[in-house]
């Protein structure tokens, strides 16, 4: 058990995982606790809002884009010095929209898997091609199995 007297109540918050043909949308940071590395957008969920809303929301705010806001992906603690964020992600399809670098995102691209795993790891967000596989096969088995009615 980590020693709790340094840190806040654990802050909810969301990751975009937007996956277009075999690339995944990913943001540079630019505030901590990720600052200057390469990441999912995403950001707190606020009072009132749902997974979902609080996602296509700060995907729109970092990156100008919407995006069809669907199945959970995975959960993350994210714990340092005065933090505790528990990250929720989504993954986001049928992206739209002109796609530019805005709100906490210096900077932003489309990476497949190996693009992203020839970035040094100290550029990018821990478990991001982790989550970047795993999305790119949720997206996959969505679009075998064609439209939920």
């Amino acid at each position: 058990m980590r020693h709790t007297q340094d840190l806040t109540l654990p802050v909810p918050a969301v990751l975009a995982v937007v996956v277009a043909g075999d690339r995944l949308l990913l943001v540079r940071r630019a505030k901590a606790p990720d600052a200057g590395r390469w990441g999912f957008p995403g950001g707190r969920i606020e009072p009132g809002e749902t997974l979902a809303d609080a996602t296509v929301r700060e995907l729109r705010e970092e990156t100008g884009l919407a995006a069809r806001a669907g199945a959970v992906l995975d959960a993350i603690d994210v714990i340092g010095p005065g933090h505790h964020f528990v990250l929720v992600a989504l993954l986001c399809t049928e992206p739209r929209g002109t796609a530019c670098a805005a709100d906490d995102a210096l900077e932003l691209g489309w990476f497949t898997p190996d693009e992203i795993a020839a970035l040094p790891e100290a550029a990018r967000s821990a478990g991001v091609l982790a989550l970047a596989c795993r999305a790119l096969e949720a997206a996959s088995r969505r679009t075998k199995q064609g439209p939920l009615r």
